[in-house]
């Protein structure tokens, strides 16, 4: 017998086996490089799944209570950062008073959740007023779908409470060619529906677009409680000169329809500095104190005072009887001061029929600082790419 031959084959068969072994280690080691290349190709996909699920198109801020009555607040302006005021006006009713807030936008449908104020033809999430306690509009010129409006009819022919702050005396503006079902809100209708002449405006709030009493961006306002307005629930907490804002006074007939009362009336005030177009409030200060004679058009601004704050019952066709507030101050600027914001917070109690705090806590929840007001071209909506979510 050959031993060397057999020593050979012996030796080829360990090292066959080892081979064998080896393989086996490799095949496992790939096998579980495998498996873990799948599950990170998998988490990705998941990933990237969550990052282009659809945004936020509107904020909410909960209440203190599972049954917290609920406030439903539009913006949709171009010109006077209603989408920045809104959220900050919730945040204050949400946290110190413990109402549930919904705050909605407008936004183009191609880019949801992303603000663009001068969108005119989409506010997503209308559909909460069917549910909601209270409306606080902040819109301008708006020509909403039929499906959006109807939330917001639906919601006044039960004769629910509203505030409409600054733009919202013409809050929206269908041409006359329109088709909608709606269009009778517009600003200036004057349609076969007679009692909607003046439209959203003039039948619910009091008044619809007319004029820039004070001079636009150089004559600030003043607000001073009316004389037979003392003891009125809205004005707890505010005395006379409290309430000042960039804002100029807005203009409106007098007097105003039906059961109107004005609340806080209007003083121009002329600046005391220079015009600064990079100052938020133009280099007015609330502590100038030269009271207007004129405005920019020659007319006398002080001899009457326009109202900037009122209330007045209002009822739609076939709807019922609701109560509404209306303050043409309360810009995103305007609401830097202390007394602007008492102003919205007891207006919104008032509507509501709830008890007015003495002296409401206004104080501002978390940073705010509101851009200046004016009107932007569509590239800065696009540009700016102000995200829902950022404002909450």
């Amino acid at each position: 017998m050959d031993y060397n031959l057999l020593k050979k084959e012996w030796e080829y068969n360990c090292l066959y086996h080892e081979i064998k072994k080896s393989m086996k280690k490799i095949a496992y080691i790939i096998l579980c490089i495998g498996l873990m290349a799948c599950k990170e190709k998998k988490d990705a996909i998941t990933n990237e799944v969550k990052t282009t699920k659809t945004p936020e198109q509107w904020l909410t801020f909960e209440g203190h209570e599972e049954n917290s009555k609920h406030i439903v607040l539009i913006s949709g302006d171009e010109e006077y950062r209603s989408e920045e005021a809104l959220p900050q006006l919730a945040k204050i009713l949400s946290k110190h008073y413990g109402f549930k807030c919904t705050v909605l936008f407008a936004q183009d449908p191609s880019l949801p959740g992303i603000v663009n104020s001068n969108y005119g033809k989409n506010i997503p999430g209308l559909v909460s007023l069917d549910s909601a306690d209270m409306m606080v509009i902040f819109t301008r010129f708006r020509a909403l779908p039929d499906e959006q409006m109807q939330h917001i009819d639906n919601y006044l022919k039960r004769g629910k409470p509203v505030m409409g702050i600054r733009t919202a005396t013409h809050a929206f503006n269908f041409k006359k060619e329109s088709t909608s079902y709606y269009k009778h809100y517009s600003n200036n209708y004057d349609g076969e529906k007679s009692e909607w002449k003046g439209g959203f405006g003039r039948l619910v709030l009091g008044e619809k677009w007319i004029s820039h009493h004070g001079h636009h961006k150089h004559q600030s306002t003043r607000g001073m409680v009316a004389e037979d307005a003392e003891s009125h629930p809205i004005t707890n907490g505010i005395k006379s000169g409290d309430i000042w804002g960039s804002t100029d006074v807005y203009g409106v007939r007098l007097p105003l329809p039906d059961d109107s009362q004005p609340i806080i009336l209007g003083q121009v005030i002329n600046r005391s500095g220079e015009y600064d177009e990079n100052d938020v409030f133009f280099g007015m200060k609330d502590t100038d104190s030269k009271i207007a004679k004129e405005n920019n058009e020659g007319l006398k601004v002080n001899d009457i005072l326009m109202p900037i704050t009122w209330t007045k019952t209002y009822q739609l066709p076939e709807g019922q009887t609701g109560r509404s507030v209306t303050s043409t101050i309360g810009a995103a600027t305007d609401l830097m001061n202390e007394g602007v914001r008492r102003l919205l917070i007891n207006s919104v109690f008032w509507a509501m029929e709830s008890s007015v705090p003495d002296k409401a806590n206004v104080d501002l929840v978390g940073s705010y600082n509101p851009s200046v007001y004016g009107f932007k071209a569509d590239e800065y909506w696009l540009k700016k790419n102000l995200n829902i979510e950022t404002l909450k």
